[in-house]
């Protein structure tokens, strides 16, 4: 039985957009912004070895921590903020139903 989940994303221009993504296909938060064609390179592949799919977790779900490997990675990113993880991290489950992240700036 598929799972649909509705993710608020905010663009660099500041618009806002809902998202509806699959939980039951092993995707990521970076690769469901890929399918919708919004700006994120996922250059690494997914592997938190860039942070060219950085993000800012507006909402306030609970997302299963930083490993080391995005720890480091956000720890050299431009634009890093508190609440900043790198979209390839971020499993969709059901239980983030709902949840609402912007867009890091690309430069």
């Amino acid at each position: 039985m598929s799972t649909n989940i509705r993710i608020f994303l905010n663009d660099r221009d500041g618009k806002r957009h809902e998202l509806i993504a699959p939980t039951d296909m092993q995707m990521n938060l970076m690769e469901v912004c890929k399918a919708y064609e919004f700006p994120v390179e996922g250059t690494c592949g997914g592997m938190a070895l860039c942070a060219s799919c950085q993000c800012y977790v507006e909402s306030k779900h609970k997302i299963p921590p930083c490993s080391d490997d995005e720890k480091a990675m956000l720890a050299e990113a431009f634009h890093f903020k508190e609440n900043s993880r790198l979209g390839c991290q971020i499993h969709l489950i059901p239980e983030l139903d709902g949840l609402e992240i912007t867009l890091a700036p690309e430069d």
